[in-house]
C-alpha cells in the first residue's frame, strides 16, 4: 500500500509563494514518476508538473518559470514551490505517483491541499 500525504497549502495574496510538500509512505524511487495535478470546482483535473524517476521534469505550459518540482530522496518528499501566485491559481493540489508494477500500471493519490490564492 501507498501513501501520499500533501501539505503546505492555505491561502496566500496575489504574488505570493508557496510550497507544497507530499511524503510517500516509500522511497520514491520505487516510483517511476511522481507528480502534481490541480482541481478546480467544475473543471478536470490537469497537470501542473512530473519529475521522473531519473529526475526530468515537465511543466504545463502556462506554468513554466513560475512552478518548480522538486525532492528529497533521504525524506521520500516531492515539492511543488509556487511563487508569482495568481489567483487562477487557486485549485485544490493533488500529489500523485506512477507506478508499473510486474508490468502493471499503477497510479496512487495523496488526499489533496487547497491552495487559495486572494487578497
Amino acid at each position: 500500500q501507498v501513501q501520499l500525504v500533501e501539505s503546505g497549502g492555505g491561502l496566500v495574496q496575489p504574488g505570493g509563494s508557496l510550497r507544497l510538500s507530499c511524503a510517500a509512505s516509500r522511497s520514491i524511487f520505487t516510483f517511476n514518476a511522481m507528480g502534481w495535478y490541480r482541481q478546480s470546482p467544475g473543471k478536470q483535473r490537469d497537470l501542473v508538473a512530473t519529475i521522473t524517476s531519473d529526475g526530468s521534469t515537465n511543466y504545463a505550459d502556462s506554468l513554466k518559470g513560475r512552478f518548480t518540482i522538486s525532492r528529497d530522496s533521504a525524506k521520500n518528499t516531492v515539492y511543488l514551490q509556487m511563487n508569482s501566485l495568481k489567483p487562477e491559481d487557486t485549485a485544490v493540489y493533488y500529489c500523485n505517483a506512477d507506478w508499473v508494477r510486474v508490468g502493471v500500471p499503477l497510479r496512487y493519490w495523496g488526499q489533496g491541499t487547497q491552495v487559495t490564492v486572494s487578497s
